[in-house]
C-alpha cells in the first residue's frame, strides 16, 4: 500500500476530488490594469499594492488555509519568492475566504514558514477586483500592474492526482519571460483548486436552509471525517465554516466525487454506502443557488456524538508504535518502517473494534498492524482461517467495527508489529502513530474474523497498456461468510471486480469498482454477510492503465510488475471472513457439560480398559520406518489416550534441534508447524531433555511454567507434555507427547507411554 505522493494530497482531498469548472467562474483578468488596494496582513499591519511600486513584477497569489492544493503549493511559492526576489519580483498572498479567521491565517503563516505577506480580504473585495475564483490561483502583474498571467502555478497537482514530474512550469516560465522582456507564451491557464469562500446574499424565503436540511445531510454523510481532529482538512459541523465551502460542496456532489464511493450500484448491498440520494443532491444545489441561507438555528439537529479523535467507541487500550517519534526526512523515499510492541497480554484478547491512528496525517500514507504470537510465527490459523492483519488504515480507509458476536483474536503473549509507510512532504516531520483497541469478553465471541486475500504476485503490465487485465483466485474450502471486501492496487489501478463462482457453476458479481481510485482505499461491507459454500471460487479481476492517458502514471514507457513502491504495482483482493458453521459459544457450553478427555481416560483406566494391545505394540515397533507408519502408530495411541493431541520426535543435529516427524491434525500444524522446523539447540528445553536417562519420562502438567523459548512457543497451544529421551538415527532425541488439556497425563498415561516406547526402542535395537 504505498503512495508516491504526499499524504496531504491522498488523505485530505475529502471535498476536492472534483473536475474543474463552475457556472459561476468569473471572466479572465489578463490585460486588465489592477488599481491599488489596501488590506491588513496576518499581523494586522496595513499593506498596499502601492508599497511595491519599485518592484518590476508583483505576483499575487490567492490562498486558503485549509485547501489541500494550497498546502501542497505553499512551499513552492515560498521557494519561487526567494529565487526571484533579487530580480525585482515580489510575492503577495491574499486570503478571501469568509471561513478563514485571522487566527487561522496566522497559524498557517507560522506553521508553513511563509515569509511573503499574506493579507486578509474581508468581503472578497480584492478577489472580485482580480476576478479570482479559486485557491491557489496566481496573478502576475508587470511594472504597470497589468495582469500578464492568470492561472495555475504549474501542472503537477490536480484533483486527487499528482503527475510524477512538472510538465509545464507556468509561473516560473512567465517570470523568466517577463524579466527577459519577452511576451508571455501562456498568459492564462485553467485554475484548479478550492472555490474561494465568498460572502453570499441569501434568500430569506428559501425552502432549503442549513439548519433544516443541509446540516442533516452533512451529519449523515460527511462529519464523521470532517470534524475537529479527524482526517478531513476542515470541519463541516458549524454554519460559519460550511458556508465558505458551499460552492465547493455543490461542485463535488454534482461530479459525484463526494462522498467517496466507487462501487457500481448494480451489484451488492453495502451497509457503509455513503452515496447521496437524488433528493439530497438537489437540496444541496437549491441551497447554494439560494445563497446558502442559515435558516433558524432552532431547527438544527442534535449534534452527533463521537469519541474525540476516534471513529470507534472509546478505546479500552491505545498502543503506540514506539516510545519516541520516528523522524521523517523532508525528501526522498522512506522504506517501510517496522515497529515491534509488546502490549503485555497475559491472556487471549478478543478485539471487536480497532482503529489505526496516524500521529501525523501529513506523512503517514498507511499503517498495517499484524499479530506476532509467542515463538515468532505470525498469526496464521485462527479457527482454521488465515489472517493477514489485525487492523489497517490507508487513504479513505475505515475503522474496524465488527458485528455483535464477532471478534479478532490476539493470543496471550503476542506482540504487535506496526508496518508504517511514510511519504515526505518537503519539510522534516515526525510521527508517533498508534492503534486503539476495543475488547470483548471471550464468552461473547461466537465467530472469529480473519482477513484473507486473493492475490496475484506474478502480474506484468506492458508499457503503454491502457486496459491491461490481471486476475487472482481464492478457494473456500469450508462454508464461510464474507463480511467485507477491500480491493487494492497502486497508481495504475483502473478497475476491480470480485465474482463468486459457486459449486453449481452459478456466478455472482459481489463487487464491481469500474473507476478505481488509489486515493480512497474503501472497504465495502455487506449489509448481510454473504455465504460462500465450501468449494466456491472467488475470482478477482483487475484492469491497469499504464498509458500516458493516466496522469498519475509514474512512467508509461516501462513495463510494471509486483512491488511495494508506488511505481510498482499490486493486485490484491482482500476480504474479511468467518466460518459459517462456527459457534464458539455453543462449543464452550458443550465442552463445559462434556467430561474432559482426561476424565474419560481415567474412567477407562479404572474399568481396566486401558491395555496396550498386540496391534499397538506392532505399530510401535514399525513407527520409525516411515512418516505413514508413525502416523498410524499415533492414531492408535490416541484411541488408548484420547487426551493426546500431538506426537512428535525432535532430535539434536549439531547445533540445531529439529522436528524430524510429527503427527497432529491440520489446524495444529498451521498453528505450531511440523516436520522440518529447526531452532538453536542452545535455547531449547527439548534439547536439554535428550541428556536425561533414556526411556525415562519427563512430565510437564503445565507447559506455561517451563521458561524456555521452544516451550513458550508450544505453550500457546498445548498445556501438558511428556518427553521420553531416545536415540533417533544416531542423534540424541526425545519423543514428545502434547495435549491441549491441563494436567492431561496422570501416572497411568505416563506409564503407558514409557512402556510403548520401550517396545519401540527394543525393536530399533
Amino acid at each position: 500500500m504505498k503512495s508516491g505522493f504526499s499524504a496531504v494530497l491522498a488523505v485530505c482531498f475529502l471535498l476536492l476530488a472534483a473536475l474543474p469548472g463552475s457556472s459561476k467562474e468569473l471572466p479572465s483578468s489578463v490585460g486588465r490594469k489592477i488599481s491599488t488596494f489596501e488590506l491588513r496582513d496576518s499581523t494586522g499591519k496595513p499593506r498596499s499594492l502601492a508599497d511595491f511600486a519599485e518592484k518590476k513584477i508583483v505576483v499575487v497569489a490567492f490562498l486558503g488555509v485549509e485547501c489541500p492544493l494550497v498546502k501542497l503549493y505553499v512551499d513552492r511559492l515560498e521557494a519561487l519568492s526567494k529565487e526571484f526576489g533579487s530580480q525585482g519580483v515580489s510575492f503577495l498572498g491574499v486570503n478571501s475566504n469568509q471561513q478563514d479567521s485571522l487566527a487561522e491565517i496566522q497559524h498557517f503563516v507560522r506553521t508553513n514558514a511563509v515569509h511573503f505577506p499574506l493579507l486578509k480580504d474581508p468581503g472578497n473585495i480584492v478577489a472580485d477586483q482580480f476576478s479570482a475564483t479559486r485557491t491557489p490561483e496566481v496573478f502576475v502583474l508587470d511594472e504597470k500592474r497589468v495582469v500578464r498571467y492568470q492561472g495555475r502555478i504549474d501542472d503537477q497537482y490536480t484533483y486527487g492526482i499528482q503527475r510524477p514530474r512538472i510538465e509545464h512550469d507556468y509561473l516560473r516560465e512567465c517570470l523568466q519571460e517577463l524579466l527577459a522582456g519577452k511576451a508571455v507564451a501562456t498568459p492564462s491557464t485553467e485554475t484548479v483548486g478550492c472555490h474561494i469562500g465568498r460572502v453570499f446574499k441569501s434568500q430569506k424565503d428559501s425552502g432549503v436552509t442549513y439548519s433544516k436540511q443541509i446540516s442533516r445531510i452533512l451529519q449523515s454523510r460527511c462529519v464523521e471525517c470532517h470534524r475537529p481532529n479527524e482526517i478531513g482538512p476542515f470541519s463541516l459541523t458549524e454554519y460559519d465554516e460550511v458556508v465558505g465551502w458551499a460552492e465547493m460542496i455543490a461542485e463535488v456532489v454534482s461530479e459525484q466525487r463526494m462522498p467517496p464511493w466507487h462501487a457500481n450500484p448494480k451489484h451488492g448491498d453495502f451497509v457503509n454506502d455513503v452515496r447521496l440520494t437524488k433528493e439530497q443532491k438537489q437540496q444541496i444545489f437549491d441551497w447554494v443557488d439560494a445563497g446558502a441561507p442559515q435558516g433558524n438555528p432552532d431547527d438544527l439537529p442534535k449534534p452527533r456524538a463521537f469519541t474525540q479523535g476516534w471513529r470507534i467507541p472509546k478505546p479500552d487500550l491505545v498502543i503506540y508504535m514506539d516510545d519516541k517519534p520516528f523522524q521523517v526526512p523532508a525528501k526522498g523515499e522512506v522504506k517501510y518502517q517496522y515497529f515491534k510492541v509488546n502490549p503485555g497480554f497475559k491472556k487471549d484478547m478478543w478485539v471487536r473494534a480497532a482503529e489505526c491512528q496516524p500521529g501525523n496525517r501529513a506523512v503517514v500514507h498507511h499503517i498495517i498492524v499484524a499479530v506476532l504470537p509467542p515463538g515468532g510465527r505470525f498469526a496464521g490459523s485462527i479457527g482454521g482461517l488465515q489472517s493477514d492483519w489485525l487492523a489497517a488504515t490507508a487513504p479513505g480507509g475505515q475503522a474496524m467495527i465488527l458485528r455483535d458476536g464477532m471478534a479478532k483474536k490476539i493470543p496471550a503473549g503476542s506482540q504487535l508489529i506496526f508496518q508504517m509507510h511514510y511519504t515526505p512532504t518537503g519539510i522534516p516531520q515526525e510521527d508517533r502513530s498508534s492503534i486503539g483497541l476495543v475488547f470483548t469478553e471471550e464468552e461473547n465471541v461466537k465467530q472469529v474474523v480473519a482477513t484473507q486475500k486473493a492475490v496475484n504476485t506474478k502480474i506484468h503490465i506492458p508499457a503503454g497498456a491502457e486496459n491491461h487485465p490481471e486476475e487472482s483466485w481464492y478457494l473456500f474450502r469450508k462454508n464461510s461468510l464474507m463480511l467485507a471486501m477491500f480491493p487494492h492496487m497502486h497508481l495504475r489501478g483502473k478497475a476491480f471486480r470480485y465474482t463468486a463462482i459457486y459449486p453449481d457453476g452459478e456466478k455472482e458479481i459481489l463487487l464491481d469498482v469500474p473507476q478505481y481510485d488509489f486515493n480512497w482505499q474503501n472497504a465495502y461491507a455487506f449489509r448481510q454477510p454473504k455465504l460462500m459454500p465450501a468449494g466456491t471460487k472467488l475470482h478477482c479481476e483487475a484492469r491497469f492503465d499504464n498509458s500516458e492517458n493516466n496522469l498519475a502514471n509514474p512512467d508509461p514507457t516501462h513495463a510494471v510488475s509486483w512491488g511495494d513502491q508506488t511505481w510498482d504495482e499490486m493486485m490484491i483482493g482482500y476480504f474479511d471472513v468467518v466460518l459459517a458453521d462456527q459457534n464458539l459459544i455453543q462449543e464452550r457450553l458443550d465442552a463445559k457439560n462434556k467430561p474432559s478427555r482426561v476424565d474419560a481416560f481415567l474412567a477407562a483406566e479404572k474399568r481396566g480398559d486401558v491395555v496396550i494391545s498386540d496391534e499397538l505394540r506392532s505399530l510401535a515397533r514399525k513407527a520409525a520406518g516411515s512418516e505413514e507408519a508413525f502416523e498410524r502408530f499415533a492414531l492408535a495411541l490416541q484411541k488408548l489416550a484420547p487426551q493426546l493431541d500431538r506426537l512428535g520426535v525432535t532430535a539434536v543435529d549439531g547445533k540445531k534441534l529439529k522436528v524430524v516427524v510429527a503427527a497432529q491434525d491440520s489446524k495444529l500444524r498451521l498453528a505450531v508447524g511440523g516436520r522440518g522446523i529447526s531452532i538453536d539447540a542452545n535455547f531449547s528445553r527439548l534439547a536439554a531433555y535428550t541428556e536425561k536417562a533414556a526411556g525415562a519420562a519427563i512430565a510437564n502438567q503445565d507447559v506455561s511454567k517451563v521458561r524456555a523459548p521452544d516451550m513458550k512457543f508450544m505453550g500457546r497451544v498445548f498445556h501438558s507434555s511428556v518427553h521420553i529421551p531416545i536415540t533417533w538415527e544416531g542423534n540424541p532425541a526425545t519423543v514428545n507427547f502434547w495435549s491441549r488439556e491441563r494436567n492431561a497425563f496422570p501416572p497411568a498415561a505416563i506409564k503407558i507411554f514409557e512402556e510403548i516406547m520401550a517396545e519401540a526402542l527394543q525393536a530399533g535395537e
